[in-house]
């Protein structure tokens, strides 16, 4: 089979490396495999197709800003893009994050409906079905239900909006375009995600659920430094992971921690602006992002507690890399941060409880630490993306 995939990002991130690991588990099976994206640099991916210039991510990027017409711009990129895909001639088209100003969702969709290839989709993130926002539950937002008025009271939230708020005729114009495709079908992350796909104007493409996976062999109870360089030897230390550290991820509960904690506890925080890292208390110690895996490694393996504090998410790989490491997970009840731990590994906490937080923080550090990465085994990347040659060919039997 040959088989192209699209996403907004290639190597980079976490749907970038999912892409990519996708990518090799084809080439190891003997498919043709390739990657179109849209921003930044690819890696970890010999054959690929850049959709677009930097020139059109920024023009993109004024029509989100100034008109909320995200995914409407970029369509002389995506018919010079659209002609490429035409002559490559893939058996397969599986699209992840088609947000991220590089694509016409109305153009790539009309063509997939004319090619009549078989399609698979996987949503990261529920921006698929909403008039605006990628995430709703945690403001109580409604512009994703079939029967509201579809407006999203979240339009400065990604992908932002500064100006107009457009998100009833975005809805109208992603259910018209992304509605009446022959051979799609939908993969989620998570339970949580599937259930609402199953509840939006989604509702009757079939739903597969095949569980993020990580690289066993990289994430895994690693020796480090880390503790010496940043003089934290002996000190109890709470770990917590973004790629973008904002309302919906819980920087406000590290801050309400660290007035908990004793003066023998630190937190680390990995992946904060220079901005964020400015203004900590002198118990916070803030770090660049990085996707250095094996540094991230290390730093996982050093910590005592993994605390995931956010307000909402899909299937963060963040859960499932600590516990890789040996690091036991403390999440809030939300999305589908908790399904991948259980009371051998983790503790759960009601969501915005900061004082039940503090506590099972301290619970958790009684958890064996080989416990947690026996829980991580069943997330072994090949073993997980695997189940996407499997719904290529139509033989996965794990509908949800």
């Amino acid at each position: 089979m040959k088989i192209l995939q699209i996403n907004s990002v290639c190597g980079v991130g976490s749907t970038g490396r999912i892409a990519t690991d996708i990518h090799d588990i084809l080439q190891e099976h003997g498919h043709e495999s390739w990657i179109a994206y849209g921003r930044g640099e690819a890696k970890n991916c010999e054959n690929t197709i850049k959709i677009g210039n930097k020139l059109d991510n920024y023009t993109h990027v004024a029509k989100t800003r100034l008109l909320d017409q995200h995914g409407f711009g970029s369509k002389k990129a995506t018919l010079e893009f659209l002609e490429k895909v035409k002559k490559l001639d893939p058996d397969v088209i599986h699209l992840h994050n088609i947000h991220g100003y590089y694509i016409n969702i109305e153009l790539l969709f009309s063509y997939l409906k004319k090619a009549k290839k078989k399609v698979i989709w996987t949503l990261h993130d529920c921006w698929a079905f909403t008039g605006h926002c990628a995430y709703f539950d945690f403001r109580e937002c409604n512009c994703w239900k079939i029967e509201g008025d579809n407006k999203c009271i979240q339009s400065r939230s990604y992908p932002s909006s500064w100006l107009l708020n457009n998100s009833k005729e975005n809805f109208q114009r992603k259910k018209a375009a992304f509605s009446g495709i022959e051979d799609l079908t939908i993969v989620t992350p998570s339970n949580w995600l599937a259930e609402l796909v199953k509840k939006s104007f989604l509702k009757n493409y079939t739903v597969n659920v095949v569980n993020n996976g990580i690289d066993l062999g990289v994430f895994k109870p690693t020796e480090s430094n880390f503790k010496l360089k940043y003089k934290l030897e002996n000190k109890f230390t709470l770990l917590g992971v973004a790629s973008i550290w904002d309302e919906r991820k819980g920087l406000e509960y590290f801050l309400k921690l660290s007035k908990m904690i004793s003066t023998n506890e630190y937190i680390i925080l990995i992946g904060l602006t220079e901005k964020q890292q400015k203004n900590l208390p002198l118990n916070i110690i803030g770090i660049d992002k990085t996707n250095n895996i094996e540094q991230l490694a290390e730093i996982y393996s050093a910590a005592d507690v993994f605390v995931n504090p956010t307000l909402e998410d899909n299937f963060p790989t963040t859960n499932i890399e600590a516990l890789a490491c040996g690091t036991p997970v403390v999440t809030f009840n939300t999305g589908g941060s908790i399904e991948s731990i259980d009371e051998s590994c983790g503790k759960v906490v009601d969501k915005g409880d900061s004082v039940k937080l503090f506590k099972s923080i301290k619970e958790a550090k009684e958890l064996k630490r080989t416990a947690c990465r026996q829980r991580s085994l069943k997330y072994e990347k090949k073993t997980q993306y695997k189940k996407y040659l499997e719904i290529y060919i139509g033989e996965l039997d794990e509908k949800y």
